[in-house]
């Protein structure tokens, strides 16, 4: 039961931040008001794989180098954190 709620939790904090990307992405083309990258880079923490996801479908902040290093870097971070789950779940 742990694990689904675990799972349903990361799973939703994933299209959280694919949300936040693709909305941007959108914003970004009307030349409306922007999210900030700080914004994107703090929902991607706990929803990497969807912010990452959202990026290489949309095309989004993929030439703005510093952006595109900060969410690649947050990989090495959200890896450590999924180790640590399942150091968590197995003891």
């Amino acid at each position: 039961m742990t694990v689904l709620v675990v799972l349903s939790c990361y799973l939703a904090l994933a299209v959280v931040a694919a949300l936040a990307m693709a909305i941007d992405k959108i914003q970004a083309k009307r030349a409306m008001r922007r999210t900030p990258e700080g914004t994107l880079l703090l929902l991607a923490i706990p929803g990497w794989p969807g912010a990452k996801i959202a990026q290489r479908i949309a095309r989004h902040k993929t030439v703005k180098q510093p952006f595109a290093r900060r969410l690649n870097r947050l990989f090495v971070v959200h890896a450590a954190l999924w180790v640590g789950v399942v150091l968590i779940l197995l003891d």
